[in-house]
């Protein structure tokens, strides 16, 4: 492939065979397998998709996975209830709470009631804390996915600037903390909607990482040239002309910023394998007691 290109798809798949060894050596002494479980209410398309890829993901590398889906009616006391079984069986080592769940039921309230050594999403305020404090944690995916990509594709980060769109718990806020990490050593500047000058200060960036939601937002003239582009968002636009009627575009002008940049993350092929990767890592982990001991 092009080595302008971040290849995620491949770095997830070499990571996968780590991950796959790690597990066979551990069930070759006798170990189990790890376990992970997703919970799953109502029926929305994306959510039974991305769960159905991290089942197909768990099997690959010879982990374990449950999943249990929920009718949209499903209470928050009900949902509470579900969380705690989970908290409570010791043959799960970590489970996600697919998201959204139905407006009825807090979600802050939800994710906050799994036990923090089973919160393989690093969601809960807990796991969230001790990234910021940088103590053993598990990091949410897609900013853990980011970080393997850039160490495995040698982008240098000591002194760079980094700019990062959006401020999402989910994204935006977790790689603004990863980046200035002592050993990265990165100096970041987060934007978001009331940022002024954005464009102007998107143009200083080194590495710019853009999870900012709106399909094609950063466009060639707001990207420094030679800089290093990572596109964390996902469109399905309607596409007449593609076998599927769809084409899945990112956050990114992803032609023209191309002829500028120095590195960067095609969507799809970029950031999402690594998502899926990523909390396959955090299960291991988990499973292991390296965050938390068991």
């Amino acid at each position: 492939m092009d080595n302008k290109i971040i290849d995620g798809k491949a770095v997830s798949e070499q990571i996968k065979k780590e991950i796959a060894a790690e597990v066979a050596d551990m069930i070759d002494h006798g170990i189990a397998a790890p376990h992970l479980a997703a919970v799953i209410v109502g029926e929305d398309g994306a959510s039974k998709t991305y769960v159905a890829s991290k089942e197909k993901a768990c099997h690959s590398v010879g982990m374990t996975s449950s999943v249990y889906r929920l009718p949209e009616s499903t209470t928050e006391k009900e949902m509470l209830d579900m969380v705690e079984f989970l908290n409570n069986d010791s043959e799960i080592d970590g489970y996600i709470i697919q998201l959204p769940l139905p407006k009825h039921i807090d979600e802050n309230k939800v994710i906050n009631a799994i036990k923090p050594s089973k919160d393989v999403d690093g969601f809960t305020s807990v796991n969230a804390g001790r990234m910021q404090l940088g103590h053993p944690c598990f990091i949410p995916a897609t900013p853990n996915g980011i970080m393997e990509l850039i160490k495995r594709s040698g982008v240098e980060t000591v002194g760079k600037n980094v700019v990062v769109l959006g401020r999402s718990n989910i994204v935006g806020t977790p790689m603004s903390i990863l980046m200035s990490r002592k050993g990265i050593d990165a100096t970041v500047t987060m934007c978001h909607s009331r940022t002024k000058n954005l464009p102007e200060i998107a143009r200083q960036a080194d590495i710019l990482i853009a999870a900012i939601g709106k399909q094609g937002f950063v466009t060639a003239d707001m990207v420094k040239p030679g800089a290093v582009v990572i596109d964390v968002g996902i469109h399905r636009i309607e596409d007449a002309s593609s076998p599927k009627g769809y084409k899945i575009m990112g956050d990114v002008d992803y032609d023209e910023v191309y002829k500028v940049a120095s590195k960067i993350t095609p969507v799809p092929g970029g950031v999402g394998p690594m998502t899926i990767v990523s909390l396959l890592q955090n299960t291991l982990k988990a499973a292991k007691g390296e965050v938390y001991p068991k």
